[in-house]
C-alpha cells in the first residue's frame, strides 16, 4: 500500500509523457518543465500525517470508530485481589460475570442506559465469541469489559499453560470485538493463586474481585437479590451479579428495582479505574 503511494521521478516523467496533449503549460504546472522542479504549494489547512505502517493500525469495534488507545503498562503482580475501590463520595461499582447473553445482558443494558449508569462486565470467551455485537455495543455505551477466562473453570487445578490459554483466548476475543483488550481480570469462583496474579499482569490486566455477592446465581428471589444490594451499600462497594450461566431473570427485575434506590441514596455508580485503586 505504501509503495503505491511513494511516486518517483520516473514515474511522473513517465506519467507526463503519456500527457503530452495536455502541452508544455500543464507539464511547468506539475513542476516538470525545464530546469529543477518545485514542490508544490502545501494546501491550505492542518498539515498532512504521514501514513502509518500496518503494524500501527489496531482493530477497532464493530462501531464507534475512532483514535486507537494508548497501550496500558503492565501492573504489578499483586498477592491478592483488589475487593474495593477508592475515590471520593459515595460511589460504587456494578459488576456482571459469565455473560454476555443473547438475552439477560440486552435486558441489563437497557436498564443501565435509561439511568446513564456504566457497569463492568466479566466475560467469558467463549460467550463472547458468540455474542460480540454486544462487546460493541457496550464500549459504545462506555461499559468495561473484564476477563473472566474461555470457559469458566476453577483456575487453582489447572497447569500454568492452561490458565495462559484461558486468559489469552479471552483477550484476543474482547480486543477484536470490543476495540481494546481487557485490563481487568477476575478469576471464576474467586479461586485465586499466584499463577493467576501473574499472568493476568503479564498480560496488562489487574485483579478484581467484589465486596457484596447477591448470590444471584442461586435464583434467591427477586427481593433477596434487592435486600443484599441495599444492606451492603456503601462507599467503595464491588458488587456481585450475573448476566448470564442461567435463568437469570430475577437478576434483571432485581437491578430494575435497586438501581434507582442507589441513584436516590446519592450513590455514584462508575467503572473501575487504575487511579482509584
Amino acid at each position: 500500500m505504501e509503495k503505491d503511494q511513494l511516486f518517483t521521478r520516473r514515474t511522473l516523467l513517465t506519467g507526463v509523457a503519456a500527457l503530452g496533449a495536455v502541452g508544455a503549460g500543464g507539464a511547468l504546472a506539475l513542476g516538470l518543465g525545464n530546469g529543477p522542479a518545485r514542490p508544490p504549494a502545501p494546501a491550505p489547512g492542518p498539515p498532512q500525517r504521514s501514513p502509518l505502517k500496518p503494524s500501527a493500525y489496531r482493530l477497532q469495534p464493530l462501531t464507534g470508530y475512532g483514535a486507537p488507545r494508548a497501550a496500558p503498562r503492565q501492573p504489578p503482580v499483586r498477592s491478592e485481589p483488589i475487593l474495593r475501590m477508592s475515590g471520593r463520595g459515595r460511589t460504587m461499582l456494578l459488576t456482571f460475570d459469565d455473560g454476555p447473553h443473547p438475552e439477560y445482558t440486552p435486558a441489563i443494558l437497557d436498564i443501565l442506559a435509561k439511568y446513564e449508569v456504566h457497569a463492568t462486565f466479566f466475560v467469558c470467551g467463549e460467550m463472547a465469541d458468540y455474542n460480540r455485537d454486544l462487546l460493541a455495543r457496550m464500549y459504545d455505551e462506555g461499559h468495561v469489559v473484564g476477563n473472566h477466562t474461555w470457559s469458566h473453570p476453577q483456575l487453582t487445578t489447572l497447569t500454568r499453560r492452561r490458565i495462559r490459554s484461558e486468559m489469552e483466548r479471552t483477550s484476543e476475543v474482547v480486543e477484536k470485538a470490543y476495540g481494546e483488550a481487557p485490563r481487568w481480570f477476575r478469576a471464576p469462583y474467586g479461586a485465586w493463586n499466584r499463577t493467576t496474579f501473574q499472568l493476568g499482569a503479564e498480560l496488562g490486566m489487574e485483579p478484581l474481585a467484589w465486596t457484596v455477592d447477591t448470590l444471584d446465581w442461586t435464583t434467591p428471589g427477586t427481593g433477596t437479590i434487592v435486600d443484599r444490594v441495599e444492606e451492603g451499600a456503601a462507599p467503595g462497594v464491588v458488587v456481585l451479579s450475573h448476566d448470564a450461566g442461567g435463568n437469570r431473570s430475577q437478576s434483571v427485575r432485581a437491578l430494575r428495582r435497586y438501581l434507582p434506590w442507589l441513584l436516590d441514596s446519592g450513590y455514584h455508580l462508575t467503572i473501575p479505574r487504575r487511579s482509584l485503586i
